[in-house]
């Protein structure tokens, strides 16, 4: 489907705007401004690779309201708890999750390049965007990049209805000797809450298997599934669908496996603890977890020779037998490259309910701001 289709109700605004008057939002809500920016940069990036999921849609729901509800600080005071050759652990103290998890992925490099391997773990961090992000910022150092984020209680067990762990996503970035790196970032269940949102914005109902409610059958009513997410009267399902027959067990795993790391290395909260509610059903932090890896290719047969491969990888998967009917096979990352590719001539697409948004948040905030759709 072509990108105009696709976006028939979005108007197309430039990055550059988009990112300045994210960064200026965050400011007037508290955040210092070099912390501003590094969020601002992970949210653009979520834009421009055309994960409308994560992008300038969260900004005020997941970062701005819990700022000013009180549930999110907005100084990130990083605490170092631990600090070994290959190995650390952070406290965020509820600060904002990109600024910790650039520190904790940019610590864990830095001690690849020096002994191979590094690994952080955080606690008591928040919402921190696309993993990918930090993934990439490995790989643009010439390294494997490995990272997961705990999260709200949402994936149920298979065999299971009630909401237990996070989307948890596991992500790699591997590069290669391509124009874009090998990127996998994806959550373990069918699909995450962010993209549910995308479906109840455009008034699509939601497709059978991804979301399971607790007569243990799949709804598809998109707004009461987001309310019900909420309450724990539905739950996402593992990757694989629901039970075992498609394989529901192996996200099931997965995401376990996630969890497990985001909250034992660091003695972090976990899966309940996550809900974000207290006994009366008032908001309170959500202390996540994260860990981030770094692995130097150059400590094995060289930084060329991995990426050689790993390229040759790729372009053979691509160049396998195709299924009738499809013209493409994509690797991990591709479709995200190409997504910029068209973006970064077109800019970004923001539909009514985010045009809206940014107007209130400039009315709100008292921004010097004129939108051109506005002038439409």
């Amino acid at each position: 489907m072509a990108y105009e289709d696709a976006y028939k109700d979005c108007v197309w605004v430039d990055f550059d705007i988009l990112e300045r008057f994210m960064v200026d939002a965050l400011k007037a809500s508290g955040v210092p401004e070099e912390d501003a920016k590094v969020i601002g940069d992970v949210l653009i990036e979520s834009d421009k690779r055309g994960i409308d999921s994560h992008g300038i849609g969260r900004l005020k729901p997941i970062y701005i309201d819990r700022i000013a509800i009180g549930i999110m600080s907005p100084v990130t005071e990083i605490e170092i708890l631990k600090d070994d050759m290959t190995t650390a652990v952070l406290d965020g103290h509820n600060g904002m999750g990109h600024v910790v998890g650039k520190k904790a992925m940019e610590m864990a490099i830095e001690k690849a390049r020096k002994y191979g391997m590094g690994m952080v773990a955080v606690r008591n961090s928040n919402h921190y965007g696309i993993a990918g992000y930090y993934a990439t910022m490995a790989t643009d150092a010439g390294m494997i990049g490995i990272t997961g984020t705990n999260a709200r209680p949402s994936i149920a067990p298979t065999f299971g209805v009630e909401n237990m762990m996070g989307t948890n996503p596991m992500t790699f970035g591997i590069p290669t000797d391509e124009e874009f790196p090998f990127v996998l970032d994806c959550a373990t269940s069918v699909t995450q809450r962010g993209k549910i949102e995308v479906y109840g914005r455009a008034g699509k109902e939601l497709p059978p298997g991804w979301v399971i409610g607790l007569d243990g059958k799949t709804r598809t009513d998109t707004q009461q599934v987001l309310k019900d997410l909420t309450t724990g009267e539905a739950a996402l399902t593992p990757l694989g669908g629901i039970g075992e027959e498609t394989g529901g067990y192996k996200g099931f795993g997965y995401s376990m496996v996630v969890e497990i790391l985001s909250a034992a290395l660091q003695d972090g909260a976990f899966m309940k603890e996550l809900n974000g509610f207290d006994a009366d059903h008032k908001p309170i932090p959500y202390p996540l977890g994260h860990f981030f890896m770094a692995i130097d290719p150059q400590r094995f047969m060289g930084l060329e020779i991995f990426k050689r491969v790993a390229g040759t990888i790729c372009r053979e998967i691509r160049a396998s037998k195709k299924a009738p009917g499809a013209d493409r096979i994509f690797t991990a990352g591709e479709k995200e490259f190409d997504a910029w590719q068209y973006r970064k001539e077109h800019g970004c697409p923001v539909p009514p309910s985010l045009r809206k948004m940014m107007v209130e948040l400039r009315d709100t905030y008292k921004l010097d701001y004129s939108f051109d759709f506005e002038k439409k």
